[in-house]
């Protein structure tokens, strides 16, 4: 099995840390807004990894029950990235979407490339995209339609504070 690398912000004295229980409320936070706006998702799509974790809460916040995911790697470490954001395999169904209104979510925009290749991919799919986020920094070049918080700082995701596990000794 081939391991993701765990990017270790423990040396960064200045960061958001998001805890399980802030993101519980994050979540419906977020949702709220989604709900409260002229826009009724029928779809949401993850991109993963990061939004994931998000865009399941959204989901069951919103009552939604159709997702999906499109997988991209863009950072490599803290602060550390690929020259440009790459899709992996497997691909999404882009057939099945076209026409439809999407919920694009992902944990972060921050330097928002990854979402606009992604909301790029997906309107010109013939899709109604919109993109939500727990967080925005200043520097992405997408503002996403729906944010729950703006900060510049390094953010400390609950599922991807601690490095993944190893198998047992014994």
């Amino acid at each position: 099995m081939s391991q993701a690398f765990h990017a270790d912000s423990s040396d960064l004295a200045a960061k958001e840390v998001l805890t399980w229980e802030l993101f519980g409320t994050a979540s419906r936070e977020l949702a709220q807004s989604i709900a409260d706006s002229d826009f009724d998702p029928e779809i949401v799509i993850a991109v993963a990894r990061g939004g994931l974790l998000p865009a399941g809460s959204l989901s069951y916040a919103l009552g939604l029950k159709l997702a999906d995911a499109i997988n991209v790697e863009f950072y490599t470490d803290v602060h550390e990235t690929l020259p440009d954001p790459v899709l992996l395999a497997p691909m999404l169904d882009t057939e099945s979407i076209q026409g439809k209104r999407l919920l694009v979510v992902d944990d972060v925009a921050d330097s928002g490339r990854t979402l606009a290749l992604v909301l790029d991919l997906l309107r010109e799919m013939g899709a109604d995209a919109r993109s939500a986020v727990l967080y925005a920094k200043s520097a992405s070049v997408v503002d996403p339609d729906f944010v729950w918080r703006r900060t510049d700082e390094w953010i400390v995701f609950p599922w991807s504070a601690e490095p993944p596990v190893t198998p047992s000794a014994g």
